[in-house]
């Protein structure tokens, strides 16, 4: 299965990668200034996201990644990816090094990372509010989790109705399949990466942040006082200018 995805522009290409309470219209604001700077970008919805049917076999999202890219004749990209997506762009970094020449992670899961009681809890209650049918109470409740304080109503109310849809199409499938894990060796990422923090975050995410620059070989951490968990929401023109600023330095345009 292909991906939903939308591409335009030339020059290097760019995928971005969207979080696990999103989808690939969380990158909005980003869209056409990317563009615009002379990248090509891709944006994708994992399986059971955006216009993407939930998984009706056990997948693996990196290699539905790595099939995209495929599909359009991508041999090589920087990857930026937001919370889930961070931890589905380090997988691929990590399992196609060669493929993969830039990593920006907004916030980012880590495979191998031990969740916390705190994100564990929340995974509870998530789950405690779906079986009883509660859809709403449990797209409010991701929305106040991963939206920071600096977040208007507008980046709420596309959370919420990215995190419905989501809920409503994995809840739609006639059965739940698991997602392939593999094992990852993350030394074996060379491309240079930023990492990024929200100090309003859970505390796993911004430890993994802190973590990446000692597990990979050319990374560094930035912390953004103002940010939760997905500040390209929250702040979109300021993290617009930091992955430009960011991505010139290792992949340039011509």
């Amino acid at each position: 299965m292909t991906l939903s995805h939308d591409v335009v522009g030339d020059g290097p290409a760019l995928v971005l990668l969207h979080s696990g309470v999103c989808d690939r219209q969380m990158w909005d604001a980003q869209w056409l200034p990317l563009i615009d700077a002379g990248y090509r970008v891709v944006r994708c919805d994992f399986r059971g996201f955006g216009g993407t049917p939930a998984p009706d076999r056990s997948h693996s999202d990196p290699e539905d990644v790595l099939a995209l890219l495929n599909s359009l004749g991508i041999g090589q990209a920087a990857l930026v990816g937001s919370s889930y997506g961070g931890y589905v762009a380090l997988e691929v970094a990590a399992q196609w090094p060669d493929r993969v020449n830039t990593l920006a992670l907004l916030c980012a899961g880590l495979p191998g990372h031990e969740p916390s009681a705190e994100l564990n809890a929340l995974g509870e209650r998530e789950e405690a509010l779906i079986e009883a049918g509660d859809v709403a109470g449990a797209t409010e409740l991701m929305v106040e989790t991963w939206l920071g304080p600096d977040a208007d109503e507008s980046a709420r109310e596309a959370v919420r109705r990215m995190q419905r849809h989501a809920f409503e199409v994995q809840m739609s499938a006639a059965e739940e399949f698991e997602r392939i894990e593999a094992e990852v060796d993350l030394a074996a990422i060379q491309a240079p990466c930023l990492a990024v923090s929200g100090a309003h975050d859970l505390a796993d995410f911004r430890q993994i942040a802190v973590r990446l620059p000692d597990l990979l070989a050319n990374a560094k951490h930035l912390e953004l006082p103002w940010a939760g968990h997905l500040p390209s929401l929250e702040r979109p023109s300021v993290v617009t200018d930091l992955l430009i600023g960011f991505l010139k330095e290792s992949v340039p345009v011509s």
